[in-house]
């Protein structure tokens, strides 16, 4: 193994490191929100719920209960549109790339989607605030925070973990330019 080359076992509890040399090493991370149910299953969840509350709401209505059938049909819609905002945020992401040259952070929230390009030898790493606070990266004028879906007590870890992608990334870059 060259001098350069990053070592093979991985010190990233968050990220993910690939590439066999120097020029091709990249490591990334993919922070997710914690979801108990995928969009689909919640699909199915409440044309299960659905059925259910109309039933029960049909068998009342037939044997005279004519208002329970706007409350079914109410009660349906309230949890229909909760649903929506639980699933509208439900794969948001943040995505962070480091490859030869190039830092790119993608965050995606809802409908808004954020992109921010470093230059790696140019960005700093730091906390917004305090310890538990999100990690602020920012270089060349741009600056973006991450870690909304890492637990506050390990973000001070994700944080540790960029300065120190960043800095294999710059003993490389360095060494492939002398």
């Amino acid at each position: 193994m060259s001098a350069n080359t990053p070592s093979p076992v991985s010190n990233f509890r968050f990220g993910h490191e690939s590439g066999a040399g120097p020029s091709d090493w990249t490591v990334e991370w993919t922070l997710k929100r914690n979801c108990s149910l995928a969009p689909r299953q919640l699909l199915m969840f409440y044309l299960l719920l659905c059925a259910m509350s109309l039933s029960v709401a049909s068998f009342w209505w037939w044997f005279g209960a004519p208002m329970v059938m706007p409350f079914a049909w109410l009660e349906l819609l309230a949890v229909g549109i909760a649903l929506l905002v639980y699933a509208r945020h439900a794969t948001d992401v943040e995505h962070i790339a480091l490859r030869h040259g190039s830092l790119t952070v993608e965050h995606a929230s809802g409908n808004r989607r954020e992109r921010v390009e470093f230059q790696p030898a140019w960005v700093r790493v730091e906390p917004e605030m305090g310890d538990s606070s999100l990690v602020e990266l920012s270089g060349q004028g741009r600056k973006i925070a991450v870690g909304r879906f890492v637990r506050p007590e390990l973000r001070a870890q994700l944080a540790r973990e960029l300065r120190m992608a960043l800095s294999l990334s710059h003993r490389q870059t360095a060494q492939g330019a002398s």
